[in-house]
């Protein structure tokens, strides 16, 4: 049984609340901009090991300075107004637990976690199975490329974290505090208007893509950072929810992370993998029967033709082997349709999955606002 509803928080004016969000979020990317070691440039790529290094220390900064003021901020409140307005007075345990720090949330991040995996339930069988991405996991290949290549460190681990902690845990309290003592803090209006200040704060890579990739039409790349826009935002309006229910900042983390894992679903096309038949050949007859040899699909994660090149299904390679004689024949078969029919229902099921689990498996005792605000 869920503890009851918390005390009303002491109010904060919602203009500084807010300020402060845009200042957090201009106080993660401006940063890049005023050193050249983290300034895109036409010959520096944000991808350079070097300018990953640089900027993740900057944004470690600007994440520790906006906790630390946040976690003040949250004690002055409770300390100047909390005995006078009815509200609580917010101590150092209760500011943590409204930044998301304590509890932990191992219980709830695997929830959290699972509650996401549904929804990509699709996608993770297309990855597991159809590109047999299972075989990686079996020698933890993922797990030496997170810690061996400095773009795949940023994308799953760096960016999240610093993410999170930024525009989860510095941000929601403030926004918790900025509606009258008398009134309950809205979580709907608090889901919708953050992430948006999370949206903007990904808007400064057009720039950038504009840089590296000067021959683009602007109204290509217009759409291309609009998109970005609409789907992280969309992703912060998800993460500010859970965030909010669990209240674990461990939580958040692990589902961005799962998130940036497996990218976008493949909501179009079929899903399949290639497979390869194989004969070998002497000058004459075929002497070996055809065998079957699986290939993953696309870096995607959707299957596709497995890195086939122009060729369609039905086309033949051939080629002499060195040194004995011997003609090989490389033949494209078309899998069956059953692997598009799987991973598409798989799609849909998940969503519905996610949708009907989504109050059941983000409840916690240490939500930051109770079930009945929502």
């Amino acid at each position: 049984m869920l503890p009851d509803p918390p005390p009303p928080l002491p109010s904060l004016p919602a203009s500084t609340a807010y300020t402060l969000l845009i200042l957090y979020a201009l106080g993660y990317f401006v940063p890049f901009y005023l050193s050249r070691t983290t300034r895109p440039s036409f010959t520096l790529s944000r991808d350079a090991p070097s300018v990953i290094r640089a900027r993740i220390r900057s944004v470690t900064l600007s994440c520790l300075v906006c906790s630390v003021v946040t976690f003040f901020v949250l004690l002055r409140a409770g300390n100047g107004d909390g005995n006078s307005n009815g509200g609580k007075v917010v101590s150092g345990k209760d500011a943590l637990h409204l930044m998301g720090l304590w509890p932990v949330g191992v219980w709830e991040t695997v929830r959290a976690v699972g509650l996401t995996a549904v929804l990509f339930a699709g996608p993770l069988y297309s990855y597991l199975l159809v590109d047999r991405g299972w075989k990686d996991w079996a020698r933890l290949a993922p797990v030496t490329e997170v810690w061996g290549e400095w773009t795949t460190f940023r994308n799953i681990v760096a960016g999240p974290i610093t993410e999170e902690i930024l525009f989860r845990t510095a941000s929601i309290p403030l926004a918790l505090l900025s509606p009258p003592s008398t009134s309950p803090p809205s979580p709907t209006k608090i889901i919708l208007l953050t992430p948006i200040l999370f949206g903007l704060a990904h808007v400064h890579h057009f720039y950038e893509f504009r840089l590296t990739h000067p021959h683009v039409p602007i109204a290509h790349a217009l759409i291309r950072s609009a998109f970005q826009f609409a789907y992280t935002t969309l992703f912060g309006a998800y993460a500010t929810f859970l965030f909010l229910r669990t209240g674990s900042l461990v939580a958040v983390c692990a589902v961005h992370a799962f998130c940036n894992c497996m990218g976008l679903p493949q909501v179009w096309g079929r899903v399949e993998p290639e497979v390869i038949y194989e004969e070998e050949q002497e000058e004459g007859p075929v002497t070996g029967a055809g065998v079957p040899v699986l290939a993953g699909g696309d870096a995607s994660g959707g299957g596709g033709d497995g890195g086939n090149t122009g060729e369609g299904y039905g086309a033949t390679d051939t080629g002499t082997g060195p040194g004995t004689g011997r003609t090989f024949s490389r033949v494209r078969s078309r899998p069956s349709i059953l692997w598009t029919v799987a991973y598409y229902t798989l799609l849909v099921g998940g969503a519905v999955g996610w949708y009907r689990n989504l109050w059941t498996l983000s409840e916690s005792g240490n939500a930051l606002v109770p079930s009945s605000a929502f």
